[in-house]
């Protein structure tokens, strides 16, 4: 009898690519992060909520400023490094060259990522996304905490983090002149 992909991750140390996650039944959702396989649970009510409320100010910013940026929700591939063992799905991400998307997706880094934290994907967002977004070129990465009701946010052109309470206004450092509130 074989093993699920769950089992054999936790079991063996192998190596995965891209064409795995291909491979994986029609339904089935995952990350690819340096080879390692992340099943993706199904996004919450209140994660649906959050993703739709960002997206629409985003995109409506970018529509009135005629900005020629793409705004994309997950499921979206992202592949990340431009190699085989990396291939993510951001609840949001914004491409401002156009030239790094085709139908597959968007290759090489967004230039701002937004993750919503779901309690499965807690530790992947918080620690291992983080590094692989600012090491790969992402400009700016939010980190949306449901849970503790809060954003931080990683500006990585200059350096920062900082943290913001839901219902305080956040900055958006790729935009001057966009601010966003999450309620």
């Amino acid at each position: 009898m074989g093993r699920s992909l769950k089992e054999t991750v936790l079991t063996e140390e192998k190596s995965y690519t891209i064409a795995d996650i291909y491979a994986m039944a029609d339904g089935e959702h995952a990350e690819l992060i340096d080879g390692q396989i992340y099943a993706m649970s199904p996004p919450s009510f209140t994660h649906q909520k959050i993703s739709r409320e960002l997206f629409f100010h985003i995109v409506s910013y970018i529509k009135k400023n005629g900005g020629n940026c793409e705004v994309l929700a997950a499921p979206f591939a992202v592949f990340l490094n431009n190699d085989e063992k990396n291939y993510l799905e951001p609840d949001i991400s914004v491409i401002c060259d156009t030239s790094k998307l085709d139908e597959q997706g968007c290759h090489g880094a967004p230039d701002w990522i937004i993750e919503i934290v779901s309690p499965s994907s807690r530790s992947r967002d918080y620690m291992k996304k983080m590094l692989k977004y600012g090491t790969a070129g992402v400009r700016e990465y939010w980190i949306v905490d449901p849970e503790k009701r809060q954003v931080t946010v990683y500006g990585f052109e200059k350096e920062t983090m900082e943290q913001y309470a839901f219902g305080e206004e956040i900055c958006v450092g790729i935009f001057a002149d966009l601010s966003i509130c999450l309620l």
